[in-house]
């Protein structure tokens, strides 16, 4: 991919850093509001239809916005999108700490996942542009890592020792816009305009994308793996407070799992498929996750081994997510539609996995039991396994292609590999 910041390799460091620590915040913004959720249900008479509700309309925004400002982005050029999103989504994460009732907390939050799908697809893009081609499922793992282990790690032990110290759940909402506003300002500094994207991107059809093969694989493996780590997310804090009967500090513990596992997968994975493959990886990424939830399911109520099942999980699913959006849509296309397949591709596991499913994962959990949500994030791992098979090789270690970009071949699903 032959871009502004390509070769620099100190500029790729900086930017991949800091937009990182954006895709962190998105995590940390995001998922700050399960752990605190039942404060949430005391203070505002909730229930767990309408915490999947919740989750799951951000879900579905950030899809749609993925889809939409991906191929903007590729048009207007990534800075235009990426520093009014970030203040956006921070501002509006602190309003989550104002609302009254079950409809305005679920407008705030709409608001939310449209920008932070915004500035998810584009920094994915702009991180992928400012990195060599060899070092680019590494930099991309490093920089998605981030959402898990603020979103997933440190937000259930910031929110459950801030419940401690401030005076309700809504100050720690507002506390979490600070950070964001900051970043903001650094990445006004350091983030440059690559070399034009533009030069097919405003003619981008939609068809194309959609036949080619990477491009669909991703978007089903990626809905499959969004349906396991976003019932897990949304699901799990109620699951071992109500059924297993932790304690809330044990809770946060537990929970912390997902973001320190699935901070190591996102790069971890991500990383290790520049070596092996990016199909190889992908299978053994969904396996993996699937036989650890197995594990968690029947693991009891022991705080440790839930952790140490609960953060073999997330490893391999989260990883899943930094592969499939990151090098694999990266690679798929052309580097001028490269923030439309992402945005594709995101676009596509964010409306069904992680919106449609915690919806789905609501209604089981109030007519079944908390318990069974956890059957249906399963069920998508072992899917996923099925639709790893399907995933042509790109990697360019494995290929010998370094720099040369994808061509939108009219007959590209006809190739027998």
């Amino acid at each position: 991919m032959a871009t502004t910041g390509g070769t620099d390799r100190g500029y790729e460091w900086k930017a991949v850093t800091l937009l990182g620590l954006g895709f962190g915040l998105l995590g940390f913004d995001r998922w700050l509001i399960t752990p605190l959720f039942p404060a949430i249900i005391a203070d505002l008479g909730l229930t767990y239809q309408h915490l999947g509700i919740i989750v799951g309309v951000l879900g579905m925004a950030w899809g749609l916005f993925c889809i939409i400002m991906g191929n903007v982005s590729d048009r207007i050029g990534r800075r235009k999108v990426l520093i009014p999103s970030i203040i956006i989504f921070s501002v509006l994460s602190a309003l989550s700490g104002f609302t009254a009732g079950f409809v305005s907390l679920l407008v705030v939050r709409v608001a939310m996942g449209v920008a932070e799908g915004s500035f998810g697809v584009t920094s994915v893009a702009a991180a992928g542009e400012a990195s060599h081609p060899r070092r680019r499922g590494l930099n991309l793992g490093l920089q998605q890592s981030l959402f898990a282990l603020f979103g997933f790690g440190l937000a259930p032990i910031v929110a459950t020792q801030l419940l401690g110290v401030l005076p309700s759940w809504r100050w720690v909402f507002v506390v979490s816009a600070l950070p964001g506003l900051v970043l903001a300002v650094l990445l006004v500094r350091v983030i440059r305009e690559p070399a034009p994207v533009a030069a097919t991107a405003g003619d981008v059809r939609w068809r194309d994308l959609l036949r080619t093969r990477n491009v669909l694989v991703a978007m089903l493996g990626l809905l499959c793996a969004m349906s396991g780590v976003f019932v897990m997310g949304a699901m799990i804090p109620n699951y071992l407070v109500d059924y297993l009967k932790l304690s809330t500090p044990q809770m946060g513990f537990v929970m912390s799992a997902i973001g320190f596992g699935g901070f190591l997968g996102e790069f971890g994975v991500s990383g290790a498929s520049d070596l092996v493959g990016r199909r190889p990886a992908m299978l053994l990424a969904f396996i993996g996750a699937a036989a650890f939830l197995f594990g968690f399911m029947h693991a009891g109520a022991s705080p440790v081994l839930l952790f140490v099942c609960l953060f073999g999980s997330a490893f391999f699913c989260l990883g899943i997510l930094a592969l499939l959006t990151g090098p694999v849509s990266t690679e798929a296309v052309p580097a001028s539609l490269a923030a439309s397949a992402i945005g594709l591709v995101a676009g596509a596991g964010e409306i069904f996995g992680g919106g449609v499913a915690p919806f789905v994962a609501g209604f089981i959990g109030d007519r079944f039991g908390i318990q069974y949500t956890l059957d249906l994030a399963l069920g998508g791992l072992v899917a996923g396994m099925a639709a790893s098979l399907f995933l042509r090789e790109t990697a360019p270690r494995r290929t010998a292609v370094t720099d040369a970009a994808p061509v939108l071949p009219a007959a590209e699903t006809a190739s027998p590999r």
